[in-house]
């Protein structure tokens, strides 16, 4: 469970700094959509031999309720951490990137 906890919040939290980046108005790469699929290959990659990848609570619904109760247990995991990932990662580019850190 520690190794999805884990694994969830830093593929994600790299997931949404790859398309922060990418897709920033000024910064931004015209093949973003290159940077963000090729990046999620990764994650995919790297992930599903830990805990079948989520990154994506949605996908981690629906595979809950047709995988039967001992996935339903396990979903909180993939419904809160990716979110968190995300959080960290979403204040800290903009902190870091985008000059609005306060000093």
């Amino acid at each position: 469970m520690l190794s999805a906890i884990i694994i969830e919040v830093i593929l994600t939290g790299f997931f949404v700094m790859v398309i922060l980046g990418a897709t920033h108005p000024t910064r931004g790469s015209a093949h973003a959509g290159i940077a963000i699929g090729l990046t999620l290959t990764l994650i995919h990659l790297i992930a599903i031999p830990v805990d079948n990848t989520s990154v994506n609570p949605a996908r981690s619904i629906a595979a809950a309720i047709y995988g039967g109760p001992e996935l339903l247990a396990q979903l909180w995991v993939f419904l809160v951490f990716p979110i968190v990932g995300a959080l960290i990662v979403g204040y800290s580019y903009k902190a870091l990137f985008d000059g609005t850190a306060k000093a």
